[in-house]
């Protein structure tokens, strides 16, 4: 068994709130146990240039209230290169880097496996507002982005009552729409447009003029950004054309990537960290730790990836081919319970928002 003297920590893909808390469990974590921690910088980017620096428990401790990430981000193209490989491996034996902790999405994730089958031990932790590895109910960041769409949108709320008006606001979520969903459920939204629950302009126009005929004066319209780059802004056009209901149309972008990351993200953050850093060090690699029930567990990295790929349906020929039949079923069993779950919450949505 490898004997840890030191372990990397990145982060990679777009930031999300609680990947400084996530630095500090695992820089803290490590220490505890008397292993050094370097800081990679810039995420693969900096793991194939040599932007690291030794992390110490003073220099994290206070970071964990800040967003963003202090390693900083970048996408890497090199790095899924045999050259940009390469390099990164001599970085690692260069600096004596044991293992490393990468911070991310699915992407992050297919660099740790390219780390771990070369002889680097990775551990991937969920950061991702956007709450869309499919093998963990939850990831790092999405409850703090919730948080930030809700409070604009009780915001804009004030001012549509106050002038008898629609807010179709469109919130981030790449292609889920996890985001969209719960918030527009949270905030009392009259219509939540994902792509997974198709809805059909007609009705939310039909349901808007009722609405009004009943008297209500605000409107709240969530869309995800799946939707398309269009979809709001021609919503807005057709809630003023066709239901006569003054509109304004908000793309939150990027404000909902930032901000002080909640009570839920530090804690997710504490126990991910922690719980990461006791897994390399037993010699443990290729895995990504993941919540499922309430409970921490890890999932192979090839697993994760292909699970991802069923429930988003993307899989493609032969995906499925290094997996047993009780694998493969398993997936399936999972890939339903989660659309079901995403469905009963939709169902809840539509019932609230026709009264």
């Amino acid at each position: 068994m490898t004997t840890f003297r030191k372990i990397g920590v990145l982060t990679s893909g777009g930031d999300a709130p609680g990947m400084n808390s996530a630095i500090r469990a695992i820089t803290r974590s490590a220490l505890a146990r008397g292993v050094e921690v370097v800081g990679i910088y810039k995420g693969y980017t900096g793991l194939i240039s040599g932007e690291l620096r030794d992390l110490t428990a003073a220099e994290v401790e206070h970071i964990g209230s800040t967003g963003g990430t202090m390693l900083y981000s970048d996408r890497c193209p090199e790095f899924k290169t045999e050259e940009g490989m390469a390099k990164a491996i001599e970085t690692c034996k260069k600096n004596h880097i044991d293992g490393i902790v990468a911070i991310g999405g699915d992407g992050t994730f297919r660099g740790a496996t390219d780390l771990s089958i070369r002889g680097i031990p990775t551990i991937g932790l969920t950061g991702t507002i956007d709450n869309d590895i499919s093998s963990s109910d939850y990831t790092l960041g999405f409850d703090t982005a919730m948080n930030t769409v809700l409070a604009a949108a009780d915001r804009l709320r004030d001012t549509c009552e106050s002038h008898a008006r629609c807010e179709v606001i469109e919130v981030m979520g790449r292609d889920a729409g996890y985001i969209a969903l719960q918030t527009g459920l949270a905030v009392g939204a009259s219509a939540i447009f994902v792509k997974e629950c198709p809805l059909e302009v007609e009705t939310c126009l039909e349901r808007l003029k009722a609405l009004r005929a009943k008297g209500q004066r605000s409107f709240i319209v969530i869309v995800s950004e799946s939707m398309g780059p269009d979809f709001g802004e021609a919503l807005v056009s057709r809630i003023q054309n066709e239901a006569g209901i003054d509109s304004r149309f908000i793309r939150l972008a990027h404000m909902v990537r930032g901000g002080v990351p909640t009570l839920r993200d530090r804690l997710f953050a504490a126990r991910t960290g922690d719980f990461a850093v006791d897994l390399i060090l037993k010699g443990e690699s290729n895995l990504v730790v993941v919540e499922q029930d309430g409970a921490l567990k890890t999932v192979e990295i090839k697993y994760a990836l292909m699970l991802d790929r069923m429930y988003k349906g993307k899989l493609k020929d032969g995906d499925l081919d290094s997996f047993t039949p009780a694998q493969v079923e398993e997936m399936k069993a999972f890939c339903a319970r989660k659309h079901a779950e995403f469905n009963d919450m939709m169902d809840v949505a539509n019932t609230l928002a026709k009264a």
